[in-house]
């Protein structure tokens, strides 16, 4: 497989090491491609802006079709008895930009990258858009550099792996749920909808620690049929946001295992009927 070489901009350190892609590049200059942004090439050569291979805007292409293809085989494994619209909705949730983007942040993919000193300076390397186009760039160098098997090896590890709690979730916790990996305030407001339920409410119950390394946690509640309301889940995280997100999941999983439990009783119920 043949593919143009890079022409490398600015020289920038940003070894990445071995052990994130699990891969020896034969071609290591297809993953100085991959991490090379557009800022790059026009800050130090804008007269290569035309080139596609001034950047790694080319392989986000390559890369985004790559992971469709992964995701989808992977997803057809994985949950043989999921009909086309569920596995649909799953794919779309595992290759939107948002989880990219936190896939990327969370292998720091950020500090690897070769940015103009504009992008740089206006925090290019945790942007969420910027970093989930480099890591479909980051795929499709591993595609073109060991073939499908050394992309979905990567894909498998720190794309489907983390997420599988969240899609099993998705499939079993409700019928109307959209699948958005990682946003449990989505689920828990989807299958309280659903149920009929009522709005969840975030309430911030404790904030500690200093400025900057700030602690805050928060309860989810829900009205009770009294008037009142009654707590779901509690939890904390370094933001309100992540608090939030983290006590929606807990409310969400005991919202589905109490589901289970009314379904089973239910069911034992007709089944000791019909023996009797």
């Amino acid at each position: 497989m043949t593919t143009r070489q890079k022409k490398p901009g600015r020289s920038q350190s940003n070894a990445a090491p071995p052990a994130l892609f699990e891969h020896i590049f034969q071609r290591p200059d297809l993953l100085t491609w991959a991490l090379t942004h557009r800022s790059l090439a026009y800050e130090t050569n804008p007269e290569t802006l035309p080139d596609p291979a001034a950047d790694n805007e080319q392989l986000e292409f390559v890369g985004d079709a790559v992971l469709g293809l992964a995701v989808a085989e992977a997803l057809f494994r994985r949950f043989p008895a999921s009909r086309e619209g569920e596995l649909t909705r799953l794919r779309a949730s595992l290759v939107s930009r948002s989880h990219l983007g936190e896939v990327a942040a969370r292998i720091d993919l950020g500090s690897l990258l070769r940015l103009g000193r504009g992008e740089e300076q206006s925090g290019g390397r945790k942007k969420p858009a910027l970093l989930a186009n480099a890591l479909e760039a980051v795929i499709a160098a591993l595609y073109l550099d060991g073939g499908l098997d050394a992309a979905r090896a990567f894909i498998e590890r720190h794309i489907i792996e983390p997420a599988l709690p969240d899609l099993n979730l998705a499939l079993h916790g409700s019928k109307t749920f959209s699948g958005a990996i990682g946003d449990h305030k989505s689920a828990l407001q989807e299958h309280l909808q659903a149920t009929g339920a009522g709005q969840p409410q975030y309430v911030l119950t404790d904030q500690s620690g200093p400025d900057h390394q700030k602690r805050f946690r928060v309860e989810v509640r829900i009205e009770d049929k009294a008037g009142g309301s009654r707590a779901l889940a509690e939890s904390e995280g370094s933001t309100k946001k992540q608090a939030q997100q983290a006590a929606a999941r807990l409310a969400f999983e005991r919202l589905v295992a109490e589901a289970r439990l009314v379904a089973e009783a239910a069911s034992l119920d007709v089944t000791a009927e019909v023996v009797e």
